[in-house]
């Protein structure tokens, strides 16, 4: 009996190591924090106790309205509040950069995009690994990327 739950640990344990092993792997990217002075606010989304605020560049909205692509250089924000709190959270950017996609293998590429946790004072954050964005945003590669695309063709109209 302890042989097989001694054995049954050791599957697990293996088992689950590539798993911590790629939580832990969170990273910096290229992704620069941007002046929120200089971005629009272009959509709210609540998600229970969590009020988002989008913000990009005017650049932005008007290629999307144009039925451009976004350019490079371009920066989408979100600014993450919880709990009714006027204090942010957390940022999480998205930033486009000219070949930025070939950085990664393409598992994990999400066209020139990169993604960037930064704490509520702006430092980063390494807690959150980024590889889960792109995996999650690859699911919008025909909205730039972007779940608040549509939002961003309405803007304004």
């Amino acid at each position: 009996m302890t042989f097989s739950l001694r054995r049954l640990t050791l599957v697990a344990a293996l088992g689950l190591t590539p798993f911590a092993a790629w939580w832990a792997a969170a990273e910096e990217t290229r992704v620069t924090f941007p002046d929120l002075d200089a971005l629009i606010h272009y959509t709210t989304v609540t998600r229970g106790n969590v009020v988002e605020h989008m913000l990009t560049t005017q650049e932005a909205i008007d290629a999307v309205q144009a039925g451009q692509p976004i350019p490079p250089g371009t920066h989408v924000v979100l600014v993450d509040y919880r709990d009714g709190s006027d204090e942010v959270y957390r940022y999480f950017v998205m930033q486009k950069g000219e070949g930025w996609g070939d950085d990664f293998d393409e598992r994990r590429r999400t066209g020139d995009w990169q993604f960037q946790f930064y704490w509520g004072d702006r430092s980063i954050n390494m807690d959150e690994n980024t590889a889960r964005c792109q995996r999650c945003h690859q699911s919008r590669e025909g909205s730039d990327y972007m779940y608040t695309y549509n939002d961003l063709r309405r803007f304004g109209q």
